[in-house]
């Protein structure tokens, strides 16, 4: 099917996308982290539709995406923590896991008895919840397990042929998808699932508590149980090229005859360049956020084939550099 870009700055065809929506359809839609695979999140016809079109396994739940804290009552049983984060970083990249209600879809949450909530920061996207007046469910508008898109030209090229609706609202925000949090259990300490663009520091600050963090090493991809949250697979955000993490400042080691990439983290002021690597950088001055704005959209790019080999900066264990570490780490996982 030939997909057909809507512009996100005409009300008009908003309206139409979020009528597409309300009547069950599946529609690709900008928000402030990555592009999202959106459907009727009540509707397990067309949540159904939204895991086929990406061969997305049942396993991995889902994130609904709501208009505002009322509607999020209906979805789930909050709590005085949930609702203080989301005074504090809604809307915005933050989602949050809570016991679900029995209105949502057992397919929507891999059979789990939580679900994963956020209300999203893109206008086009906030306008398009309330014109659906609905709930949506919106996975990374991706192929599983390939790199997320940030643009709809990505979404356009990697499902075009399955996809009959693309919203254009331009280049995502932030590049990297959501803070994933779990509030689910008020006798448990608050835990990441998923680091995003909501640091640890800042979670701590509103909450005013210490927030676990989810070991590093997490579900392998054979994972046969429902998993807790989306992108905790071992192997995720992955472009058909091997990669490889290596150490900030370090040259890569390229086996002769392989065609290479070298992804730095900043502009380099002087580097030696492997005689087959190519040097490509995320960030001007060394911008963690830019780089994780950009990094997206440059494998996709290192990915059309001409390279045989990424090599990859690790970057920082700090603040959303645990993000784009955690994309990575990965986008370079074996098997």
């Amino acid at each position: 099917m030939t997909s057909i870009l809507h512009n996100g700055a005409d009300p008009a065809q908003i309206a139409s996308a979020a009528a597409l929506l309300a009547a069950g359809e599946v529609v690709a839609v900008p928000t402030e982290t990555v592009y999202g695979l959106a459907a009727d999140a009540l509707n397990q016809t067309s949540v159904r539709r939204v895991f086929e079109i990406k061969g997305r396994p049942l396993i991995d739940p889902l994130i609904v995406h709501v208009a505002g804290w009322e509607m999020l009552e209906t979805l789930a049983h909050t709590n005085q923590r949930a609702k203080r984060l989301a005074e504090r970083f809604w809307p915005g990249p933050l989602t949050i896991i809570l016991r679900k209600k029995p209105i949502v879809p057992d397919l929507v949450t891999a059979n789990g008895p939580t679900v994963a909530i956020r209300m999203p920061g893109a206008p086009v996207m906030r306008t398009i919840l309330k014109a659906a007046q609905k709930p949506l469910a919106a996975p990374s508008a991706n192929p599983f397990g390939y790199i997320s898109p940030t643009t709809a030209a990505h979404v356009r090229d990697s499902l075009g042929d399955r996809l009959g609706h693309i919203v254009d609202g331009g280049p995502c925000a932030h590049g990297v998808e959501s803070t994933i949090v779990d509030l689910s259990d008020d006798a448990k300490p608050a835990r990441i699932l998923r680091h995003g663009p909501i640091t640890r520091e800042a979670l701590q600050t509103a909450l005013g508590e210490t927030v676990d963090l989810s070991p590093e090493k997490t579900a392998p991809s054979d994972e046969k149980a429902g998993l807790a949250a989306p992108g905790m697979l071992s192997r995720h955000y992955s472009p058909h090229t091997a990669c490889e993490l290596i150490e900030a400042g370090v040259a890569p080691v390229v086996p002769e005859g392989v065609r290479a990439a070298w992804v730095l983290l900043r502009r380099p002021k002087a580097a030696a360049k492997p005689a087959n690597a190519d040097i490509f950088f995320l960030s001007e001055n060394g911008s963690l956020e830019e780089a994780a704005r950009n990094v997206f959209a440059l494998l996709r790019a290192l990915d059309k084939g001409r390279y045989e080999r990424i090599f990859m900066e690790t970057p920082p264990a700090e603040g959303i550099g645990m993000a784009l570490r955690d994309r990575l780490r990965r986008a370079a996982a074996r098997g």
